[in-house]
């Protein structure tokens, strides 16, 4: 919502609402612009939030995996493997975190920038 209404606070609603489609396309083209663009102004955040609520998910999934080996092979030989795999996957996901919040940061700038200053 912030990158929607930073454009409306900076151009107002209706040159906002113009600076969804790009200039210069044939009239014809409109009814098939405007819902693409509207669709395409709500969708780039919810995957954004879609792939960092997945790729948290995924990595604390895959080290309950490991650990949960233990109590299903009911031994713990298994132990200091799992435990060490579970490691090392906590390990990568720190890394994906700070990355994935690199990524979320830079897209996010990008959006409100695209919002704020559209090309001319």
């Amino acid at each position: 919502f912030m990158v929607q209404l930073g454009g409306i606070r900076e151009h107002g609603l209706v040159h906002h609402a113009m600076n969804l489609v790009p200039p210069g396309i044939p009239f014809w083209l409109l009814p098939i612009m405007i819902p693409v663009e509207l669709l395409g102004q709500l969708t780039k955040p919810f995957a954004l939030c879609i792939r960092l609520y997945a790729n948290m998910t995924a990595g604390h999934l895959v080290i309950l995996s490991f650990l949960a080996l233990i109590f299903v092979m009911k031994t713990f030989v298994i132990a200091p493997v799992a435990v060490g795999f579970a490691l090392f996957i906590n390990i990568l996901e720190i890394f994906i975190a700070f990355l994935q919040a690199y990524i979320f940061t830079m897209l996010t700038s990008l959006f409100m920038g695209m919002s704020i200053h559209p090309e001319h």
